[in-house]
């Protein structure tokens, strides 16, 4: 039984309850809280719905934990119920209701954890959106792999997510990378606002040699431009390129310029005229923000006739909300957290709900470290550590692996020299490892003629087992969890638990028999198990977009 199924069979009981007069009618909530105590003296798993209802019924929360238990405990699956503190409720299963879960894991596959809390939601998740002026850096780095184990996260939920990149084409940034071009292909230092490092000198060269005609010898406005429309578009390829490698692809890049060439900025600005957000004032037009919480009004045109930065936020994301997404969550570094309040502004200024329709999220600094020492050059980019270097120093799944396990709400240190170790203190190894030695313990079992024939899930009671089966019955609520508060690190830090508990499992269960002993019920039964928490690794390491490794 998982926990899932005895939240089920706890709601359904509170119905009966209602429906035979032992409780009065009031409205249940949609789920029931199951989770695994912290003791696991206590049971296998306990629930709080005494203390959440109680109130709702009129009764303190031990009377009614009184009411509700001994019906818990009729259940079949169930073998012993106990009450303990103000009123929550632990309970144990009996040994074949506990051992069934393995065989319900392996059977689901890949389908097991799955849920349906996010079912007929579009979801849109901008994330990255590095601007096209240089490599990937480590901040965008960590969002590519934050955003994508995100993505993947959701839609296990049921969510129709569409990954998009904001592709940042428009404004003094671009200009500042077409005249680095310029400078470099001139054999003249960089501008003093520009970008440096070799890969400068690369996209320089590249737009030389594809040209069709002498760019030097156009005057410098025109050069310029040249460079810019040329150089930025093999600027982007690249990024591309290094993201597909990384891993992450994108539905949608959505092209900045477009917005002011569609005239979708003219139109936002119109649609918030419309409701009387909008006012002109000393040759500019403003939006109502502090109407919404924002500490002062916003100028959305300037009196020059230019847009502010917000003009492209407001067309953007109305543009998006046209699209027919339901949630646009949008992914921002540490620099951007002041930026939060007048973009919430911005969507109550739509009649939208901010923190629904709208969600931000803020991701911290990462530090590369080598044994404990910054590392702060890149080969490339020369002033930053991009993508590349860190993929170059440990590979993409470690990688990815690294900057997924952490919140990130928090700075995160990398150390590349523990993340090259094959040694059970490197996350990702250990992991890994785990999942691998469930695949070679299956290839083993098949040549001593060990499979899943024979089944009796009262047999896994040895203290690992009953403790591995409980570990693996956690992964439908981790994930639903990881959805609901976008953080796709419970995942990481979940499947480092299962890890931990199969190989502890391994080293005292054996599924294999000993030389010249019969092939019995209990091998059978705990190949079941070991594939269970194959399935369980594999799923939570898919979420990651992190491989997982039949050998190592």
């Amino acid at each position: 039984m998982t926990p899932a199924e005895l939240a089920v069979a706890i709601r359904r009981i509170l119905v009966q309850m209602q429906a035979d007069g032992s409780l009065s009618a009031a409205e249940l909530p949609a789920e029931i809280v199951v989770e695994r105590p912290k003791n696991r003296e206590h049971g296998d798993w306990a629930t709080n719905a005494a203390m959440q209802l109680s109130g709702t019924f009129n009764l303190t929360p031990r009377a009614f934990a009184e009411l509700l238990a001994p019906r818990i405990e009729a259940l079949d699956e169930v073998s012993k119920v106990d009450i303990a503190g103000p009123g929550f409720i632990n309970i144990t299963l009996n040994l074949a209701s506990a051992g069934m879960l393995a065989r319900t894991i392996v059977e689901a596959g890949s389908a097991y954890g799955k849920g349906e809390a996010l079912l007929g939601l579009k979801m849109n998740l901008e994330f990255v959106s590095a601007n096209p002026t240089g490599p990937i850096h480590m901040g965008g780095t960590r969002w590519a792999a934050v955003g994508d184990s995100l993505a993947r996260v959701l839609a296990f939920q049921g969510a129709e997510v569409t990954r998009e990149y904001y592709f940042n084409d428009h404004g003094e940034q671009i200009d500042r990378f077409a005249r680095s071009l310029l400078a470099r292909a001139k054999g003249l230092p960089a501008p003093e606002d520009g970008y440096g490092g070799e890969y400068i000198e690369q996209i320089a060269n590249a737009v030389m040699a594809s040209a069709t005609k002498d760019i030097l010898a156009l005057e410098d406005e025109a050069a310029q431009e040249a460079f810019r429309a040329a150089g930025v578009e093999l600027m982007f390829q690249e990024i591309r390129e290094s993201l597909h490698e990384f891993g992450v692809d994108f539905d949608v890049y959505f092209h900045e310029n477009s917005l002011h060439e569609s005239k979708a900025v003219e139109r936002a600005i119109s649609r918030l005229r419309e409701l009387g957000h909008v006012f002109d004032e000393d040759g500019a037009i403003w939006l109502r923000s502090t109407e919404f919480g924002d500490d002062r009004d916003r100028v959305i045109v300037k009196s020059d006739g230019k847009p502010a930065y917000i003009a492209g936020d407001l067309a953007y994301y109305l543009d998006k909300r046209e699209r027919g997404f339901d949630r646009c969550l949008i992914m921002l570094g540490a620099d951007h957290h002041g930026y939060v309040q007048r973009m919430m502004a911005m969507c109550a200024a739509f009649g939208d709900e901010p923190g629904v329709n709208l969600e931000i999220l803020i991701g911290q600094m990462v530090n590369l470290l080598r044994d404990g020492e910054p590392v702060r050059m890149s080969k490339r980019a020369g002033t930053v550590v991009t993508m590349e270097d860190l993929v170059e120093a440990v590979g993409v799944d470690a990688a990815r692996y690294a900057l997924a396990r952490s919140s990130s709400n928090s700075q995160l240190d990398i150390d590349l020299s523990q993340l090259s170790k094959k040694t059970n203190d490197n996350p990702v190894f250990y992991v890994q490892y785990a999942h691998a030695r469930t695949q070679q313990v299956a290839v083993n079992a098949k040549s001593m003629k060990v499979d899943h024939s024979m089944f009796d899930p009262a047999l896994l009671n040895h203290p690992t087992e009953t403790d591995l089966l409980a570990k693996l019955g956690e992964l439908p609520r981790l994930a639903q969890q990881s959805a609901e508060f976008r953080e796709p690190h419970r995942i990481a830090r979940y499947i480092e638990e299962v890890a931990g508990s199969y190989h502890r499992w391994y080293d005292n269960c054996r599924v294999i028999p000993l030389a010249d002993k019969p092939v019995e019920a209990i091998h059978s039964t705990r190949l079941w198990l070991n594939d269970a928490a194959g399935v369980v690794l594999r799923n939570g390491l898919g979420l990651l977009g992190v491989s997982a490794p039949e050998r190592m």
